[in-house]
């Protein structure tokens, strides 16, 4: 069976991994005062990250509507996909999925499963990739689903950041946390698996990296690792000279993160992707 592999573009895959594997990537939206941006398409992460601090107002994020997945199950429908496989954003971090689970509803040309990845950025891209991997290999559906179900259990996201104003801005967080937060200097730290989104903090930039390399050694060794950053290629090249003997052989991946999710993590994001090995 022709199995095709959708996704959207929090997953942070790499552009030739996406067109190697013919994954199907659909934008989300980010909303610049008047202005309107297809995430990937209209704004480069480059472009965004050196415009993020001029902007006088904050970006604001929206998710693709319901046509435009329908849009996209149909081109590949047309291109000859038996079935669709649709893996987003956990559901706890945005409504992406939702909007992807009422176009498959709807679809009826071909089957469509929509499947909640628990994770964001290349969290996601790394059960996607597996996904495109095992359905080009001749693996059914239920054979992914269950591959990357068991997946997810050793895939984990954290990050620093350097600070909690663009959280705020965004409306992802209390303001008199925010404010609390920024007066006492605190540094705060992001940690995903399963869904779950947990924050951490600590008083300062040397303590936020300890508990980042805690973190790194606690869950190694690893299938797949990957430095993840907002806006501060140095500082992630230079983790990556801390941390080398971490990574599979042969792998130095150092990703910079989408806009749609720099709009909320501010620029000095900074942190590791991972799948811990079996």
């Amino acid at each position: 069976m022709n199995i095709r592999i959708v996704t959207d573009s929090t997953c942070d895959l790499p552009v030739e991994i996406v067109a190697r594997h013919k994954i199907t990537v659909v934008p989300l939206h980010i909303n610049v005062g008047e202005k309107t941006f297809l995430d990937g398409i209209d704004l480069s992460r480059t472009e965004f990250y050196d415009q993020l601090p001029t902007y006088e107002t904050s970006p604001k994020t929206a998710t693709p509507g319901v046509d435009v997945f329908t849009q996209a199950y149909e081109r590949l429908a047309e291109e000859g996909a038996q079935a669709i496989l649709s893996i987003h954003i956990s559901e706890t971090l945005s409504a992406t999925v939702n909007s992807a689970r009422i176009a498959a509803e709807q679809y009826t040309r071909i089957p469509v499963t929509v499947l909640d990845s628990s994770q964001l950025s290349l969290g996601t891209g790394f059960l996607v990739e597996k996904a495109a991997q095992l359905a080009q290999a001749g693996s059914k559906l239920d054979e992914i689903i269950s591959a990357l179900q068991e997946t997810m259990k050793r895939t984990y996201v954290f990050a620093s950041l350097k600070t909690l104003e663009y959280l705020r801005r965004s409306g992802r967080m209390n303001f008199a946390i925010a404010r609390f937060g920024e007066i006492l200097q605190i540094k705060p730290l992001l940690h995903m698996n399963m869904g779950k989104a947990t924050a951490h903090r600590t008083r300062t930039q040397k303590k936020a990296t300890a508990r980042l390399l805690g973190w790194l050694t606690e869950y190694a060794p690893y299938e797949k690792l990957a430095i993840l950053h907002a806006g501060v290629q140095e500082e992630a090249e230079a983790l990556y000279e801390q941390v080398r003997s971490f990574f599979p052989q042969g792998e130095v991946p150092i990703v910079q993160i989408t806009p749609a999710l720099g709009a909320h993590l501010g620029i000095g994001a900074l942190g590791f992707a991972c799948i811990s090995k079996e």
